[in-house]
């Protein structure tokens, strides 16, 4: 049996070491820029970059799941709506089994059927589908995909991957600012001609902090992708065990996976990884080759349902 509550814990610690990790890497570039540009001067980008990385995770934490909502325009379920109102009634539900509070529920205009979970905490969470997935679930395969969203809920994983989210954003801009600071500062080529040993120095110093700012994003993206591939099984595992039926989500990850729209028009590269499957139907994530385990948002989903089944002792 899988302890889930040692997995909040290590999903606790994921979380610090990320924005630990975070300011670090980005105190780093925001050095280079001041190297490149500021010539050792009062470290101005220094500042600016490990301020960014503080303030974007302490956003990320408290807001972070509202500016996922607005980002792909979810609304409040309309409770007059047949399908609409199954889902609230499902996401109490399913809460009560997993054992937590109810989430907030929201709904986006989507043909696409998907589903994700945002939020810092079980207290302070939401849940989304898009009308895709209730036009084309039966409510036992509502259950396993809500199901699946509570165990991500559950496991505090939702929060890691949220502020994964925000910091390789600031990340990735940084690094940009570092590179064009490098490449557009006449400066910076000048000191480079020079050849007296602190010319020397400093030019592989300046080697190193642009080696740095080049895979700073890669390890970023990399350090999101592989706790997301984890959540996902974990998430599944958990969808088995509220439900005490496998086969549900089983059957609804077969449903998406055939679906005409694999494609959520509003998910960005930033959000692909909260959904329960690939919203922008990378077909790396349908192979299982090394590179695709090290680079792939979502697990095979063929393999997901292989998995399930075992559960359910159907080969």
């Amino acid at each position: 049996m899988i302890d889930f509550f040692q997995q909040q814990r290590v999903n606790g610690w994921k979380t610090f070491f990320v924005i630990i990790q975070s300011i670090v890497l980005l105190g780093i570039i925001g050095y280079g820029i001041d190297r490149m540009a500021f010539h050792n001067q009062f470290p101005v980008m220094t500042i600016v970059a490990i301020s960014i990385a503080i303030i974007n995770s302490l956003i990320s934490y408290y807001y972070g799941d509202k500016l996922v909502l607005a980002s792909v325009s979810a609304r409040p379920p309309d409770l007059s709506d047949f399908k609409e109102q199954q889902l609230v009634n499902v996401v109490q539900e399913m809460s009560i089994a997993a054992g937590i509070k109810a989430p907030e529920v929201y709904v986006m205009e989507e043909a696409s059927p998907n589903a994700f979970a945002t939020g810092r905490d079980a207290n302070h969470a939401s849940v989304c589908v898009t009308t895709g997935l209730l036009d084309s679930m039966n409510r036992e395969e509502l259950q396993g995909v809500i199901a699946h969203e509570l165990g991500h809920i559950r496991n505090r994983d939702i929060l890691t991957m949220t502020v994964i989210a925000a910091i390789t954003g600031a990340i990735v801009l940084l690094s940009e600012w570092a590179r064009r600071s490098m490449f557009y500062s006449g400066s910076y080529s000048g000191r480079a001609r020079r050849s007296d040993k602190s010319s020397s120095s400093s030019g592989l110093l300046l080697l190193a902090i642009l080696i740095i700012t080049i895979i700073a994003p890669l390890i970023a993206r990399l350090m999101a992708l592989a706790v997301s591939r984890a959540r996902e099984y974990m998430a599944d595992a958990a969808s088995a065990e509220f439900t005490r039926n496998p086969l549900a989500l089983a059957s609804a990850l077969g449903k998406i996976s055939t679906h005409y729209d694999k494609v959520v028009d509003r998910a960005s590269v930033g959000t692909a990884h909260l959904f329960i499957s690939d919203p922008r139907n990378s077909k790396l994530n349908n192979s299982e080759s090394t590179f695709a385990e090290m680079f792939s948002t979502h697990p095979p989903i063929e393999k997901r349902i292989a998995i399930l089944k075992h559960m359910a002792g159907v080969e």
